[in-house]
Protein backbone atom coordinates (compact mmCIF):
# COMPACT_ATOMS: atom_id res chain seq x y z
CA UNK A 1 0.00 0.00 0.00
CA UNK A 2 1.33 3.46 -0.72
CA UNK A 3 2.54 5.60 2.16
CA UNK A 4 1.16 9.35 2.60
CA UNK A 5 5.05 10.02 3.24
CA UNK A 6 8.26 9.54 1.03
CA UNK A 7 10.39 10.05 4.32
CA UNK A 8 9.53 10.18 7.78
CA UNK A 9 11.94 11.20 10.72
CA UNK A 10 12.06 10.41 14.07
CA UNK A 11 14.00 13.10 15.87
CA UNK A 12 13.85 16.85 15.23
CA UNK A 13 17.27 17.72 16.16
CA UNK A 14 20.31 19.79 14.38
CA UNK A 15 21.28 16.09 12.14
CA UNK A 16 17.75 15.29 10.75
CA UNK A 17 17.18 19.18 9.79
CA UNK A 18 20.96 19.38 8.11
CA UNK A 19 19.32 15.95 6.38
CA UNK A 20 15.61 17.55 5.72
CA UNK A 21 16.88 21.05 4.37
CA UNK A 22 19.68 19.23 2.02
CA UNK A 23 16.66 17.09 0.47
CA UNK A 24 14.59 20.08 -0.21
CA UNK A 25 16.84 22.44 -1.24
CA UNK A 26 18.01 20.54 -4.31
CA UNK A 27 14.43 19.22 -4.54
CA UNK A 28 15.00 15.79 -3.99
CA UNK A 29 12.06 16.12 -1.83
CA UNK A 30 9.01 18.29 -1.37
CA UNK A 31 7.99 19.15 1.07
CA UNK A 32 4.19 17.28 1.35
CA UNK A 33 6.25 14.16 1.08
CA UNK A 34 8.07 14.37 4.83
CA UNK A 35 7.44 14.07 7.71
CA UNK A 36 9.27 14.38 11.02
CA UNK A 37 8.00 14.05 14.81
CA UNK A 38 9.48 14.97 17.82
CA UNK A 39 8.65 14.65 21.98
CA UNK A 40 9.31 18.55 21.87
CA UNK A 41 6.53 20.68 19.89
CA UNK A 42 9.07 23.39 20.21
CA UNK A 43 11.71 21.25 18.09
CA UNK A 44 9.37 21.01 15.14
CA UNK A 45 8.56 24.72 14.34
CA UNK A 46 12.00 25.14 12.06
CA UNK A 47 10.09 22.22 10.13
CA UNK A 48 6.61 23.47 9.77
CA UNK A 49 8.37 27.12 8.46
CA UNK A 50 9.63 24.86 5.55
CA UNK A 51 6.10 23.44 4.56
CA UNK A 52 6.75 20.10 6.17
CA UNK A 53 3.96 18.08 8.12
CA UNK A 54 4.97 17.52 11.79
CA UNK A 55 3.83 15.03 15.09
CA UNK A 56 4.66 14.45 18.68
CA UNK A 57 3.16 10.75 17.99
CA UNK A 58 6.11 8.60 16.63
CA UNK A 59 3.37 6.29 15.50
CA UNK A 60 2.45 8.93 12.72
CA UNK A 61 5.61 8.15 11.18
CA UNK A 62 6.22 4.32 11.45
CA UNK A 63 2.90 3.82 9.91
CA UNK A 64 2.46 6.86 7.64
CA UNK A 65 6.07 6.92 6.20
CA UNK A 66 7.74 4.58 3.72
CA UNK A 67 11.16 5.16 4.52
CA UNK A 68 11.55 6.12 8.46
CA UNK A 69 14.82 7.99 9.67
CA UNK A 70 16.06 7.35 13.30
CA UNK A 71 17.60 10.46 14.26
CA UNK A 72 17.12 10.20 18.03
CA UNK A 73 19.78 9.74 20.59
CA UNK A 74 20.88 5.46 20.99
CA UNK A 75 19.60 5.95 24.25
CA UNK A 76 16.36 7.36 23.47
CA UNK A 77 15.66 4.64 20.43
CA UNK A 78 14.13 1.94 22.22
CA UNK A 79 11.86 4.63 24.18
CA UNK A 80 10.55 5.97 20.93
CA UNK A 81 9.56 2.81 19.19
CA UNK A 82 8.74 0.35 22.10
CA UNK A 83 5.44 1.38 23.05
CA UNK A 84 4.01 1.23 19.68
CA UNK A 85 1.74 -1.55 18.69
CA UNK A 86 1.69 -2.15 14.72
CA UNK A 87 4.08 -0.80 12.45
CA UNK A 88 3.52 -0.93 8.98
CA UNK A 89 6.76 0.39 7.96
CA UNK A 90 9.66 -1.72 6.79
CA UNK A 91 12.41 -0.27 5.55
CA UNK A 92 14.74 1.91 7.71
CA UNK A 93 17.17 4.68 8.18
CA UNK A 94 19.59 4.66 11.46
CA UNK A 95 22.14 7.79 11.86
CA UNK A 96 22.17 7.03 15.46
CA UNK A 97 25.98 5.81 16.54
CA UNK A 98 27.08 2.94 18.57
CA UNK A 99 23.66 0.91 17.64
CA UNK A 100 24.07 -1.61 15.62
CA UNK A 101 21.32 -2.94 12.63
CA UNK A 102 20.99 -5.87 14.77
CA UNK A 103 19.79 -4.02 17.69
CA UNK A 104 17.46 -1.75 15.45
CA UNK A 105 15.69 -5.27 13.99
CA UNK A 106 15.83 -6.40 17.69
CA UNK A 107 13.75 -3.71 18.48
CA UNK A 108 11.49 -3.58 15.73
CA UNK A 109 10.65 -7.18 16.44
CA UNK A 110 7.01 -6.62 15.38
CA UNK A 111 8.36 -6.19 11.82
CA UNK A 112 8.93 -9.32 10.25
CA UNK A 113 10.13 -8.06 6.90
CA UNK A 114 12.43 -5.19 8.57
CA UNK A 115 15.57 -3.29 6.26
CA UNK A 116 17.71 -1.15 7.34
CA UNK A 117 20.49 1.38 6.33
CA UNK A 118 22.58 2.79 9.03
CA UNK A 119 24.47 5.73 8.13
CA UNK A 120 27.16 7.33 9.85
CA UNK A 121 26.85 11.68 9.10
CA UNK A 122 29.05 14.22 10.11
CA UNK A 123 28.17 18.05 11.40
CA UNK A 124 29.28 19.41 7.89
CA UNK A 125 26.22 18.25 6.15
CA UNK A 126 24.41 21.04 7.52
CA UNK A 127 26.07 23.28 5.58
CA UNK A 128 25.92 21.08 2.35
CA UNK A 129 29.38 19.78 2.29
CA UNK A 130 29.61 16.63 4.80
CA UNK A 131 30.36 13.22 4.23
CA UNK A 132 28.37 10.17 4.88
CA UNK A 133 29.35 6.54 5.24
CA UNK A 134 26.58 3.74 4.51
CA UNK A 135 25.51 0.37 4.93
CA UNK A 136 23.31 -0.58 2.49
CA UNK A 137 23.87 -4.56 2.62
CA UNK A 138 19.67 -5.04 3.54
CA UNK A 139 18.92 -2.94 0.10
CA UNK A 140 21.62 -3.72 -2.13
CA UNK A 141 20.61 -3.30 -6.08
CA UNK A 142 17.33 -1.95 -5.58
CA UNK A 143 15.41 1.43 -6.04
CA UNK A 144 15.31 2.08 -2.48
CA UNK A 145 19.09 1.44 -2.13
CA UNK A 146 19.39 4.47 -4.88
CA UNK A 147 16.64 6.79 -2.80
CA UNK A 148 19.19 6.20 0.48
CA UNK A 149 22.05 6.96 -1.22
CA UNK A 150 20.39 10.00 -3.23
CA UNK A 151 18.86 11.68 -0.77
CA UNK A 152 22.41 11.73 1.36
CA UNK A 153 24.05 12.87 -1.86
CA UNK A 154 21.97 15.65 -2.00
CA UNK A 155 24.04 17.16 1.10
CA UNK A 156 27.10 15.11 1.51
CA UNK A 157 29.90 12.78 -0.13
CA UNK A 158 28.73 9.53 0.62
CA UNK A 159 30.64 6.28 0.70
CA UNK A 160 28.93 3.23 0.58
CA UNK A 161 30.34 0.49 2.78
CA UNK A 162 30.01 -2.40 5.36
CA UNK A 163 28.95 -1.95 8.77
CA UNK A 164 31.92 -3.44 10.49
CA UNK A 165 33.47 -0.34 9.31
CA UNK A 166 31.20 2.40 10.77
CA UNK A 167 33.62 2.41 13.76
CA UNK A 168 36.37 3.19 11.54
CA UNK A 169 34.21 5.95 9.41
CA UNK A 170 33.61 7.24 12.92
CA UNK A 171 36.77 8.14 13.31
CA UNK A 172 37.83 9.47 10.67
CA UNK A 173 34.84 11.30 8.80
CA UNK A 174 32.47 11.33 11.99
CA UNK A 175 34.61 12.91 14.78
CA UNK A 176 37.10 14.46 13.04
CA UNK A 177 35.75 17.73 12.22
CA UNK A 178 36.10 18.20 15.78
CA UNK A 179 39.92 17.40 15.40
CA UNK A 180 40.20 20.51 12.73
CA UNK A 181 38.36 22.79 14.53
CA UNK A 182 40.89 22.14 17.42
CA UNK A 183 43.78 22.60 14.90
CA UNK A 184 42.24 25.99 13.59
CA UNK A 185 41.95 26.71 17.29
CA UNK A 186 45.68 25.97 17.99
CA UNK A 187 46.12 27.85 14.50
CA UNK A 188 44.76 30.77 16.03
CA UNK A 189 46.38 30.99 19.02
CA UNK A 190 49.73 31.27 17.55
CA UNK A 191 49.14 33.78 15.18
CA UNK A 192 48.10 35.97 17.97
CA UNK A 193 51.28 35.18 19.50
CA UNK A 194 52.83 35.91 16.48
CA UNK A 195 51.09 39.89 16.63
CA UNK A 196 48.04 38.78 14.74
CA UNK A 197 44.16 39.72 15.98
CA UNK A 198 42.56 36.70 17.17
CA UNK A 199 39.95 37.63 13.93
CA UNK A 200 42.74 38.20 11.13
CA UNK A 201 44.26 34.71 12.54
CA UNK A 202 41.11 32.77 12.25
CA UNK A 203 40.09 34.12 8.83
CA UNK A 204 43.41 33.13 7.15
CA UNK A 205 43.79 29.89 8.92
CA UNK A 206 39.59 28.69 8.01
CA UNK A 207 40.13 30.16 4.02
CA UNK A 208 43.55 28.12 4.20
CA UNK A 209 42.15 24.78 5.14
CA UNK A 210 38.72 25.23 3.07
CA UNK A 211 41.29 26.00 -0.27
CA UNK A 212 43.55 23.57 0.56
CA UNK A 213 40.40 21.04 0.70
CA UNK A 214 39.54 22.10 -2.64
CA UNK A 215 43.06 21.75 -3.83
CA UNK A 216 43.50 18.08 -2.90
CA UNK A 217 40.14 17.12 -5.31
CA UNK A 218 41.38 19.17 -8.15
CA UNK A 219 44.93 17.73 -8.11
CA UNK A 220 43.64 14.55 -7.93
CA UNK A 221 46.91 12.89 -9.82
CA UNK A 222 48.74 14.33 -7.14
CA UNK A 223 49.57 12.70 -3.87
CA UNK A 224 49.61 13.74 -0.85
CA UNK A 225 53.01 13.99 -0.03
CA UNK A 226 53.10 15.51 -3.57
CA UNK A 227 50.95 18.40 -2.79
CA UNK A 228 53.32 18.88 0.55
CA UNK A 229 56.17 18.92 -0.94
CA UNK A 230 55.07 21.71 -3.33
CA UNK A 231 54.50 24.23 -0.34
CA UNK A 232 58.18 22.76 1.47
CA UNK A 233 60.86 25.09 -0.75
CA UNK A 234 64.39 23.69 0.10
CA UNK A 235 66.03 25.81 3.08
CA UNK A 236 62.23 28.00 3.13
CA UNK A 237 59.88 28.60 5.94
CA UNK A 238 57.02 26.00 5.43
CA UNK A 239 59.96 22.95 5.63
CA UNK A 240 60.74 23.97 9.09
CA UNK A 241 57.04 23.46 10.51
CA UNK A 242 56.59 20.03 8.79
CA UNK A 243 59.94 19.10 10.49
CA UNK A 244 58.64 20.30 13.69
CA UNK A 245 55.14 18.16 13.03
CA UNK A 246 57.24 15.45 12.35
CA UNK A 247 59.84 14.91 15.16
CA UNK A 248 56.89 15.34 17.76
CA UNK A 249 55.01 12.47 15.62
CA UNK A 250 52.18 14.01 14.58
CA UNK A 251 51.55 11.11 12.33
CA UNK A 252 51.59 8.71 15.88
CA UNK A 253 49.08 11.25 17.71
CA UNK A 254 46.57 11.38 14.88
CA UNK A 255 47.00 7.62 14.99
CA UNK A 256 46.45 7.33 18.92
CA UNK A 257 43.76 9.97 19.00
CA UNK A 258 41.79 8.36 16.04
CA UNK A 259 42.13 4.66 17.61
CA UNK A 260 40.59 5.85 20.59
CA UNK A 261 37.60 6.73 19.62
CA UNK A 262 37.09 3.80 17.35
CA UNK A 263 37.41 2.30 20.30
CA UNK A 264 35.29 4.24 21.77
CA UNK A 265 32.32 3.49 19.16
CA UNK A 266 33.01 -0.42 19.91
CA UNK A 267 32.28 0.21 23.18
CA UNK A 268 29.13 1.92 22.66
CA UNK A 269 27.79 -0.58 20.40
CA UNK A 270 28.27 -3.22 22.92
CA UNK A 271 26.49 -1.32 25.70
CA UNK A 272 22.91 -1.43 23.11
Amino acid sequence: MEKKFKLGVIGGGFMSHAIVSGALSVGFLLPNQIIVSDVNASSLEKFSAKGVATATDNSEILNNAEFTLFAVKPQHFKDAVGNIGNISCEKFISIMAGVKISSIKSALRGVNAAKVARCMPNTPCSVGNGAVGIDLTDFTGTKDAEFIKNLFSSFAKVVITEESKLNAITGISGSSPAYFYLFIKCLVEAGKKQGLSEEDAKNLAVNTMIGSGKMIFENSDKSLDELITAVCSKGGTTIEAIRVFNDFDLNGITDKAVSACVQRAEELEKLQ
